[in-house]
């Protein structure tokens, strides 16, 4: 199941987060960019102190634990999260009232 995963997340060339068994660590940010046999090739980047470098590195098919992958985010700060009341009104989705739930 996983393998057919990776060979998804592969194909939709988005973000992951990968975890490598043999070396008990997490690779944040990685793009797989293919697959050749039992070998995959992920491209990601470091960004230390002072300088950003960028890595592709070929791990085992086998060697990868596990695979997720980011859903959405929400910006950090004092900036309020937009909410329905804010949308336009032609994209407001209003009540049906015939759908009514009056219990007398």
């Amino acid at each position: 199941m996983l393998h057919r995963k990776i060979y998804q997340l592969c194909a939709d060339q988005r973000e992951v987060s990968i975890f490598l068994r043999d070396q008990q660590h997490w690779i944040e940010q990685a793009q797989i960019i293919d697959i050749e046999g039992d070998l995959v090739l992920i491209r990601y980047e470091l960004d230390d102190e002072d300088e950003v470098s960028s890595w592709e590195e070929m791990v085992r098919l086998d060697s990868i634990g596990a695979i997720s992958r980011k859903l959405a985010s929400v910006p950090r700060g004092s900036n309020e999260i937009p909410v329905s009341d804010d949308c336009p009104t032609a994209e407001q989705i209003h009540p049906n009232p015939s759908d009514s739930t009056d219990l007398s």
